[in-house]
């Protein structure tokens, strides 16, 4: 195998969810850049994500869908293989957080957050996994975690609880199905430029703070995450199952 073979996605069709906007809208075009097919999921218009796939020569298809309805989260991905043909790869990245003291969250925001973040991750799994084995096919399942997957964090319970989960599912899956032809295993983002972390960032103290404990000095750029998805779902990473790869600009070494 060349090294340009071991990192292409040529002939690969893989689906992004929350591929609208910050991490998934980098790790579209990552893939696109390495010469996969891109089938993005989000409940908003993909128009700008579409429009920068295609600036690198890249294939795109808008699937438009609300994962917080979890129980069309499996339906949507039968819909997409059915309609467009087998898929290659997914990668579970839609995600959504809200933020208040462990003592006045609510329960609506607790279920939404572990719904979107956790529960359509396993759902979306398990289609993704029933198409491949039936088949006879391989194929690579990338789960978006979160450095709160092995910290605790503030103000964020029912997020760090579902970044546990992430990281937790993405280990039993691994183990299930890596002597079928799945590999499932996972990035662990640090503070990426994105909406969730807005908030964050427009908070001069909290911000100085966390570009404080960052070794790198900065914040991740969606695209950081993009190409890390790109070896996890490329040959170069096929003895590689149940791994969680911090991507933090050194955050977790601190």
């Amino acid at each position: 195998m060349s090294d340009l073979t071991a990192f292409s996605l040529a002939g690969k069709r893989i689906l992004v969810t929350g591929a609208n906007t910050g991490i998934g809208q980098g790790i579209a075009v990552s893939i696109a850049r390495a010469g996969g097919a891109v089938i993005g999921v989000g409940r908003s218009s993909m128009a700008e994500t579409a429009e920068k796939v295609s600036e690198t020569g890249g294939r795109f298809e808008a699937v438009a869908a609300d994962l917080a309805d979890t129980g069309a989260a499996g339906p949507m991905l039968d819909r997409v293989w059915q309609d467009s043909g087998p898929l290659d790869g997914l990668v579970n990245n839609a995600g959504i957080i809200r933020r208040a003291d462990a003592v006045d969250l609510g329960e609506a925001d607790w279920d939404e957050v572990i719904d979107v973040n956790l529960k359509t991750v396993f759902l979306l799994s398990q289609s993704f996994a029933r198409h491949v084995l039936a088949g006879g096919r391989q194929g690579k399942i990338v789960n978006i975690a979160s450095v709160l997957s092995f910290q605790g964090g503030i103000r964020v319970a029912s997020y760090t609880a579902s970044k546990h989960g992430v990281l937790g599912i993405t280990r039993l899956l691994a183990c299930e199905w890596a002597a079928k032809g799945i590999n499932v295993n996972g990035i662990a983002p640090g503070y990426i430029e994105t909406n969730n972390t807005q908030a964050l960032r427009a908070d001069p103290d909290r911000s100085a703070a966390i570009l404080g404990r960052i070794p790198a000095g900065r914040w991740g750029e969606p695209g950081d995450i993009g190409d890390a998805a790109v070896f996890l779902l490329a040959p170069a990473s096929n003895y590689m199952h149940g791994a969680v790869v911090p991507v933090d600009g050194g955050w977790l070494a601190r």
